[in-house]
């Protein structure tokens, strides 16, 4: 695996080192003296898929406050997604600032999502499915999100113009500039 740290201190864009033959190819998503090494999060507790029929589908962007911030690892195991985090530490040098991979069948890359980060995609293919890895049990109370097209973030969406999304996703207040 080779680790490509981001912008953001602590987001990396994880890429396979696959093995080829005539059969196809083998490949580790994880390896957990690899991640160890990185100083990264290592203990997985919970596994979640998201399946998406429409392309232009909307999801995030979501967090969980403390003390139950998450740690993820995100990888597109089906389509592929337009997969955009933000730094939601107020500590961070990049506060608020956010950036984007593109996640799918074609790359097989994986993305490594720190504790206090927000994090949503929009479907780039119909049939889309994503694979999470995640570092903290799910605790609906401390469920939180900030709105796709918050203005503190002005994040630019692949396609803006047709998304389907949940009234839940729609419903969050502006975060505050």
């Amino acid at each position: 695996m080779i680790f490509k740290e981001l912008e953001l201190e602590g987001a990396y864009v994880i890429e396979l080192e696959p093995i080829i033959d005539h059969r196809g190819f083998f490949a580790r998503t994880w390896c957990e003296k690899e991640f160890s090494s990185h100083g990264l999060t290592a203990n997985w507790v919970q596994c979640n898929l998201s399946v998406n029929r429409k392309k232009g589908t909307m999801r995030g962007m979501h967090y969980q406050a403390p003390p139950y911030e998450e740690v993820k690892l995100v990888q597109c195991i089906k389509g592929a997604i337009y997969d955009v985090i933000i730094d939601l530490r107020p500590e961070s040098a990049t506060f608020k600032k956010w950036t984007s991979v593109v996640l799918g069948g074609e790359n097989r890359n994986s993305l490594y999502i720190p504790e206090g980060f927000a994090h949503g995609f929009q479907t780039l293919e119909d049939e889309t499915e994503v694979f999470y890895q995640m570092g903290q049990y799910f605790h609906p109370e401390s469920v939180r999100g900030v709105r796709f097209n918050d203005p503190a973030f002005q994040i630019q969406w692949p396609d803006p113009e047709h998304i389907t999304i949940s009234k839940k996703d729609l419903s969050y207040e502006d975060f505050g500039l």
